[in-house]
């Protein structure tokens, strides 16, 4: 069992940045993937970006934008955000996965057994 907790989320105006972190715990051995989604009420869980093997992964529309890094000596996986619009204004989920992913394979949420809280991020104009 893993478990995620989020923290970092808030207001920002748009343009501006904002920096979410995860925490894992529960295990020695650490998640393969850990992902960020974020969801609006409505819509399903969107796949936002992911870290397997080193190799990190985004979506089309944060690219160039966001960034996640993951730091195994502190289990944390942080996801950066900037040039915030408002339609990003989300919760955004961490989540990790017992194997690895890659490409279009990290999209899938059903790839991910793990999943945090929730944190809210506002972005107005």
């Amino acid at each position: 069992q893993v478990q995620l907790e989020e923290s970092g989320g808030g207001v920002v105006q748009a343009g501006g940045s904002q920096s979410l972190s995860c925490d894992y715990s529960g295990r020695t051995a650490r998640p393969y993937t850990l992902g960020w989604f974020r969801q609006v009420p409505g819509k399903e869980r969107e796949f936002i970006a992911a870290t397997s093997r080193g190799v990190e992964y985004y979506a089309d529309s944060v690219k160039g934008r966001f960034t996640i890094s993951r730091d195994n000596t502190r289990n944390t996986v942080t996801l950066q955000m900037d040039s915030l619009k408002p339609e990003d204004k989300a919760v955004y989920f961490c989540a990790a996965a017992d194997g690895y992913c890659k490409r279009i394979g990290c999209r899938d949420s059903r790839l991910y057994r793990y999943w945090g809280q929730g944190t809210q991020v506002t972005v107005f104009l």
